[in-house]
């Protein structure tokens, strides 16, 4: 039965051994600057002015369609950066990473602009992530109830730039969550909104798991990790230090971290 349960498994997501490096342009920064902190994971390139930043280093793993899966670490850990890789957006300098069906990231397939009403910014998002126009309709009210950036105002038919970074963030997630994914990254969408709007969050990553999506969800709230993901994967200075279930890495991650 085991065996005939694990054949049932769908690979979403094959990270095989990915290395993304940074280049970056600029002369070398004193040891008080803010990037002193990555002082060992930058190298000097044979151009001149051009600094390497190995953000991730070797990274494997295969994900699952019914997974919810945390990302953990410490800040420039290589948790955005992966995502990044996995939506497509990032080349890896070696490696592969392989996808079923289209990756989708929270905040770039969204693609929102300041200068349109809430309104238009939903159908453009909607068409963004491959939606209709007849799917945007149906789901438009959906979609704006969730977010409930209506509750105190009208604030729908107003600009982008007049919403809190709060509003523009509990928006975005709602137009991604109002479909159906293959893939579904979230990064740190959680940390932002009131307590009601997370559950409502975390539920629905439920329910897109349940739909035999696969979610990764970067987050520094282990509580949204624990309530949200089944596994998680944990990186520190861009190295895969542990995999496995929730509860058992966050544990170890605890420990590290003093948190």
């Amino acid at each position: 039965m085991a065996e005939q349960a694990a054949d049932r498994r769908v690979p979403t997501v094959i990270a095989d051994d990915v290395h993304i490096v940074y280049r970056v342009n600029g002369a070398k920064t004193g040891k008080g600057s803010a990037t002193a902190a990555l002082s060992r994971i930058v190298k000097r390139s044979g151009d001149r002015g051009v600094r390497k930043v190995h953000a991730v280093r070797g990274v494997s793993f295969v994900a699952h369609r019914g997974e919810a899966i945390g990302l953990i670490g410490s800040n420039g850990s290589g948790k955005s950066t992966l995502l990044r890789a996995i939506a497509g957006l990032l080349p890896p300098e070696s490696g592969r990473v392989y996808t079923d069906g289209q990756p989708s990231l929270l905040g770039v397939n969204a693609a929102l602009m300041n200068d349109l009403t809430g309104e238009r910014n939903v159908i453009l998002g909607g068409l963004a992530m491959g939606m209709s126009r007849e799917q945007i309709k149906e789901r438009y009210q959906e979609i704006v109830d969730f977010s409930g950036i209506n509750e105190k105002g009208d604030f729908i038919t107003l600009p982008m730039r007049t919403y809190s970074s709060g509003m523009q963030a509990r928006l975005r997630f709602s137009i991604a969550a109002a479909k159906d994914h293959d893939v579904l990254m979230i990064d740190e969408a959680l940390a932002t909104g009131d307590a009601k709007f997370r559950l409502r969050s975390e539920a629905r990553i439920r329910e897109l798991r349940k739909e035999a999506g696969t979610v990764f969800l970067v987050s520094h709230s282990n509580k949204s990790i624990r309530d949200t993901c089944d596994r998680v994967l944990w990186l520190e200075r861009g190295e895969l230090r542990m995999d496995g279930p929730t509860d058992e890495v966050l544990k170890e991650y605890e420990k590290f971290s003093g948190k």
